[in-house]
């Protein structure tokens, strides 16, 4: 994790120089204030990532002299056919095409959305999947 914090803290610092570069040499403050918020994100990660480097044992990135099945094991949790991402990718396109074409159709997204929103939080907490 330390590598991946020091290669966000590298990108953030770029970003940094060439937004205030950017910003001094275009004067436009649109594509200024994207890079600065670009520099923030780089910012946030780079700072989790090296703050959690130091309470999380070290991993197979970091040592140089690491091979690629050092890293092999489980990474974590993934649902294996969850429905959910599907209504909620529908729903959000339906939100986003009603700041498009009109807030009305809002109406029949939200509901959508909060199906989905509901139906991801509790799918383990019912059915053939309840005691995972």
């Amino acid at each position: 994790m330390r590598e991946q914090g020091k290669i966000f803290a590298g990108f953030a610092v770029f970003v940094l120089g060439i937004a205030i570069w950017y910003g001094i040499w275009s004067k436009d403050p649109t594509g200024t204030t994207c890079l600065f918020l670009a520099f923030g994100l780089g910012s946030f990660i780079a700072f989790y990532l090296l703050f959690t480097a130091k309470r999380v044992d070290t991993g197979a990135g970091d040592n140089p002299q690491a091979e690629v099945s050092d890293d092999a094991g489980v990474m974590g949790f993934f649902s294996p056919h969850s429905w959910q991402p599907l209504s909620l990718g529908i729903g959000g396109a339906m939100a986003f095409m009603g700041v498009i074409f009109g807030w009305w159709l809002l109406y029949f997204s939200l509901p959508i959305l909060f199906i989905g929103i509901f139906g991801w939080v509790f799918e383990y907490y019912r059915g053939e999947n309840q005691t995972q």
